[in-house]
């Protein structure tokens, strides 16, 4: 398959919709769609400790892709391939963050936000993934850290955005289990260096999607299509997972680790037993897929049958491994899913979207013969300019699915956010008047006010993205931030967006 035109499709996302959702099982985990969106709020107020923040990646933002000893990440070597990123666009520089940190640190203060997740570059301390790290990349991240703190901004680590070093690649991958190690290994380097002052990690950054574009469907770096590359990374992901958190604990008492996974409400698209059962598969594999083996030491039944160990590289004792409760719950949240049965002979067509992707097979059994579901994104409501439909209930069901079937965890919303392309407008001063924004937030934040009603014990919310940045495959055309960058001369300029978002945590509640 020609990936060069599909990947050119992808910064569309989506989820799903209001009503009753499920039980205690992850496998059969169902949300029911409603026509009606559930109440409408007039205002809400958070808890008093709520945590207002925003997030972005260092690969999309960083720049300076060969500075001060860092070694070259598998993103790298993608955008510096023709055809794969559009426009031709590559991050060597994109928002200069790397040196531009703490102005873009002085707009989260401007904006009274208290909670910045943030991501580290494994090449960047790390440059081949292995050995001793890299001092001039540790001071990097050291200053960082000391800037967020001296602002009372808390520090939220990704440790891991997308962007493996390329010397592990050339190893094998994630579907090689050594990576495991390796990345324990890393994430003890940076407890033992940071630990002092970072207190709150994620390991991953939306493991199934860089597992399953990577090495399933080819669509990002390494850009291999086989399933069996992606069982088998998907389950040295889960053991690099668990492992970090213990070595994150070995060396600092103060790690409380957690997660940041990317999921979407699924919703069958008939009442059909078939179609409710491929629901749940949808929601095992894609959503709590990870979550599970940390928490319980076993895969959620995720697949048409049994679980595929063999083909994942499954071992006598690995169960032990990769439980390793997590301390809190993060996840994403951009829109919704429709899901039907895919049995052979079926066809359902297939879609691409910027971080998921659903491809029919030749056999027309969905994604894969394992799973066999479809995943529609519904077009029913407004779209952002990415494609993606707006649809507020979803984060309320979402929320309250996980908190349900995790006996009501502690929840970090870790990404949430929309593409819209408005610019500085000269008729209005220069400023930039995204007011499609401003109502995705409202009602967005509306329906976590709902949940947070409903018993869920969520604890922030993560603006995505604090600056206009380097979209993935999408490249430049993509603008996501609170924060309009002028790619030619760095400009940085604050959308009406971030000023009403800054409003909005500094009164600790939502008036409409």
């Amino acid at each position: 398959m020609d990936t060069r035109i599909d990947r050119r499709n992808f910064l569309r996302t989506s989820l799903a919709a209001a009503g009753a959702l499920a039980v205690t099982d992850p496998a059969s985990a169902e949300l029911v769609s409603s026509a009606q969106p559930g109440p409408q709020l007039t205002g809400a107020t958070f808890p008093k400790d709520f945590l207002w923040g925003t997030a972005t990646a260092a690969f999309q933002v960083e720049g300076a892709w060969k500075e001060d000893g860092k070694g070259e990440s598998i993103w790298d070597r993608f955008t510096h391939t023709q055809g794969t990123i559009r426009g031709g666009a590559t991050a060597d520089v994109t928002c200069d963050h790397y040196h531009r940190f703490k102005e873009d640190i002085g707009l989260v203060q401007q904006l009274n936000l208290k909670s910045y997740r943030f991501s580290i570059s494994w090449p960047r301390i790390q440059p081949t993934g292995t050995g001793p790290a890299n001092a001039k990349g540790l001071d990097h991240y050291s200053r960082l850290v000391d800037t967020l703190l001296a602002a009372g901004i808390r520090p939220f680590c990704t440790m891991y955005h997308w962007d493996l070093p390329q010397a592990l690649e050339d190893k094998g991958g994630w579907p090689n289990r050594d990576l495991a190690g390796y990345y324990a290994d890393y994430a003890a380097i940076l407890g033992k260096h940071l630990g002092d002052r970072i207190t709150v990690w994620a390991p991953f950054n939306m493991p199934w999607t860089f597992a399953y574009l990577g090495y399933g469907a080819g669509a990002f770096p390494p850009g291999k299509a086989d399933y069996t590359l992606f069982l088998r990374a998907a389950h040295t992901i889960s053991l690099a997972q668990s492992q970090a958190l213990r070595a994150l604990k070995a060396v600092s008492s103060q790690a409380s680790v957690g997660s940041a996974y990317g999921m979407a409400p699924a919703y069958p698209k008939t009442n059909s037993e078939a179609d409710r059962a491929a629901t749940a598969r949808y929601h095992a594999m894609n959503n709590v897929f990870f979550l599970n083996a940390a928490m319980r030491g076993e895969y959620p039944k995720a697949f048409v049958g049994a679980i595929p160990y063999k083909e994942m590289g499954f071992q006598p004792g690995d169960e032990t491994i990769m439980k390793a409760p997590l301390d809190w719950v993060g996840f994403h949240y951009y829109t919704r899913r429709i899901v039907s049965d895919a049995t052979p002979g079926a066809s359902a067509g297939g879609a691409q979207f910027g971080t998921e992707t659903e491809l029919d097979g030749a056999e027309a059994a969905g994604r894969d013969r394992y799973t066999r579901f479809h995943a529609e994104m519904p077009t029913e409501g407004p779209l952002t300019d990415a494609g993606l439909e707006v649809y507020p209930p979803g984060i309320h069901d979402l929320v309250m699915q996980i908190s349900r079937e995790y006996n009501f965890p502690t929840i970090e919303i870790t990404e949430s956010g929309c593409s819209y392309l408005d610019a500085p407008y000269a008729r209005e001063g220069g400023r930039i008047p995204d007011l499609r924004r401003i109502d995705f937030f409202r009602s967005y934040l509306q329906q976590l006010a709902r949940a947070l009603a409903g018993g869920a014990k969520v604890r922030s919310y993560h603006a995505w993205t604090l600056l206009d940045n380097f979209e993935w495959a999408d490249g430049y055309s993509q603008r996501y931030g609170l924060t309009y960058v002028d790619f030619r001369d760095q400009r940085r300029t604050l959308k009406d967006s971030a000023l009403w978002y800054g409003r909005v945590a500094a009164a600790n509640r939502l008036d409409l």
